[in-house]
């Protein structure tokens, strides 16, 4: 599927909209330059999973949590230096937690993603506007 953003609010529609097909234990893996509108994507699936608190990108936490309709865990993999770092944060707990776990820059840790991730690519097209490919 392609959607096309005109700005964040569309961005943010997006997530939403894909939370609503989300089940327990899915993983949405993240592609996208700086600046790309990763966040704001999964602002929008935090909303859609029923999630009220502030979402802020966890860059230095490496991972944040939050309470929905279903739990989402929110990494950013921008700092982790791989795999092994990952899995020393406990990462594979998280994908038997029973909730959503969304990854930022998941093409540096790809390898240790489920097959059956969602995968959302966010292409900067214009200066508000993206290009948001999901494939599920």
């Amino acid at each position: 599927m392609i959607i096309y953003s005109g700005g964040e609010a569309d961005t943010e529609r997006a997530g939403r909209e894909l939370a609503a097909r989300l089940y327990p234990g899915a993983v949405v893996a993240l592609r996208g330059g700086l600046g790309a509108g990763k966040t704001v994507f999964t602002r929008g699936l935090a909303r859609g999973l029923g999630v009220t608190a502030r979402i802020v990108s966890p860059t230095f936490n490496i991972v944040n949590e939050y309470d929905g309709r279903l739990p989402l865990f929110h990494f950013d993999m921008y700092r982790i230096s791989g795999a092994e770092e990952l899995f020393g944060i406990g990462f594979e707990e998280y994908l038997d937690r029973g909730g959503v776990v969304c990854v930022e820059w998941s093409e540096l840790v790809a390898e240790v993603l489920p097959s059956d991730a969602v995968r959302v690519t966010i292409e900067i097209t214009g200066g508000d506007t993206r290009k948001i490919k999901i494939d599920e």
